[in-house]
């Protein structure tokens, strides 16, 4: 089971990324998945899930209405949108997968953001 974000890099604020994850050994669409950020000092955050049970969005207040979460079944591929970035989301993005938005415990190798004009 491997889970890899990619897509990362430097971005100024006020611009847009759009981070991959491509999965092999599990199908996405089986799983609740998303993606959680890490920032020096900070607590892990999650970002945003798609629910196994009904497929609905579950997105952070801190990114809600900039970020938006998708997948592509066919390709078994999460994506993360991001526009209107902020000095706030320089972090290390990780796509996950689980049984529920709140137990996503299959993770992978990160994608480094970094918002800086």
């Amino acid at each position: 089971v491997q889970l890899q974000a990619s897509g990362g890099g430097l971005v100024q604020p006020g611009g847009s990324l759009r981070l991959t994850c491509a999965a092999s050994g599990l199908r996405l669409d089986e799983y609740a998945v998303g993606w959680f950020r890490r920032a020096p000092g900070k607590e892990r955050e999650r970002v945003s899930c798609i629910s196994r049970v009904d497929g609905s969005l579950h997105t952070a207040d801190s990114v809600k209405g900039r970020f938006t979460v998708s997948r592509d079944n066919a390709k078994n591929t999460l994506y993360l949108q991001m526009t209107n970035v902020k000095g706030d989301d320089t972090a290390i993005y990780y796509c996950a997968a689980g049984p529920l938005c709140n137990l996503l415990g299959i993770t992978g190798r990160g994608a480094q953001v970094t918002v800086s004009s």
